[in-house]
C-alpha cells in the first residue's frame, strides 16, 4: 500500500519569501532552501497509509481558527542532540503564543484522525539552510549573524496547507495537498477546504 509523508504548514507569501532568499549566503557548507521549500511546520505526521491520509484531510477540514497576524522574528539554530553540531539555521516567528495555539488546535485534528502527537517541543520558525551531520563551525555561522540583519517581514496567515513531502537525491520536494482557510472563527462560514494552486 501506498506511504505518504504529511505535514502541516503555513506557507509564507510571495514577498516574505522573498526576503528571505535575499539573506541566504556567505556561509560555506550551508544547504540553502529553495522558495518552494519555504514554509513554518505547525504539526509534522510522517509516513501514512492513504486512509490514514484521508482521514487526516477530514480532520483538517473541522478546523476553527481566525487568521493570524505573522512576523518574523530573530534567527536561531538546532543542534544534534547526540553530537551538539549546529544542523539547521531559522528564523523565528511572532507571536509564539498564537502560533503555539493554533499548533495545538492542528494537534487535536490530527489526534482525531489517529495520528500520535509530537513528543518535541513546538518552535515556530522558517528553516533557511540545513548542514551536513559534521554541522558547520560556529565562526562561520557567528559572522553571518553578526554580518545579516533580521528580517522584518509580516504577513496575515489566512490558511494552513497539508503537504506531501517527497525525498530526493536534491533534497525534499513539498507538494502542497489541500488548504483549509483560516477564517470560520471570523465569519462563520462553513465552507470547505480548497485545492491549493501553489
Amino acid at each position: 500500500m501506498a506511504r505518504h509523508r504529511l505535514f502541516v504548514a503555513l506557507a509564507p507569501p510571495a514577498g516574505v519569501r522573498a526576503e528571505l532568499l535575499g539573506l541566504m549566503g556567505g556561509v560555506e557548507g550551508a544547504r540553502w532552501q529553495t522558495d518552494a521549500q519555504l514554509h513554518a511546520t505547525l504539526a509534522f505526521i510522517g509516513e501514512v497509509d492513504r486512509h490514514r491520509a484521508n482521514a487526516v484531510a477530514e480532520r483538517l477540514q473541522t478546523l476553527d481558527s481566525a487568521p493570524l497576524d505573522v512576523a518574523l522574528g530573530p534567527f536561531g539554530t538546532f543542534d544534534s542532540p547526540r553530537t551538539g553540531h549546529i544542523t539547521a539555521l531559522w528564523v523565528g516567528l511572532l507571536p509564539v503564543e498564537g502560533l503555539t495555539r493554533l499548533s495545538r488546535k492542528v494537534g487535536r485534528c490530527l489526534a482525531a484522525a489517529g495520528v500520535a502527537p509530537e513528543a518535541r517541543r513546538f518552535i515556530p520558525h522558517i528553516t533557511l539552510a540545513r548542514f551536513a551531520a559534521r554541522g558547520v563551525p560556529p565562526a562561520r555561522l557567528e559572522r553571518f549573524l553578526a554580518g545579516t540583519a533580521a528580517p522584518r517581514a509580516c504577513w496575515v496567515a489566512e490558511e494552513i496547507i497539508l503537504y506531501e513531502s517527497h525525498l530526493g537525491h536534491g533534497g525534499a520536494h513539498y507538494q502542497p495537498v489541500m488548504a483549509v482557510p483560516l477564517a470560520r472563527a471570523v465569519t462563520g462560514s462553513s465552507a470547505g477546504p480548497r485545492r491549493s494552486q501553489a
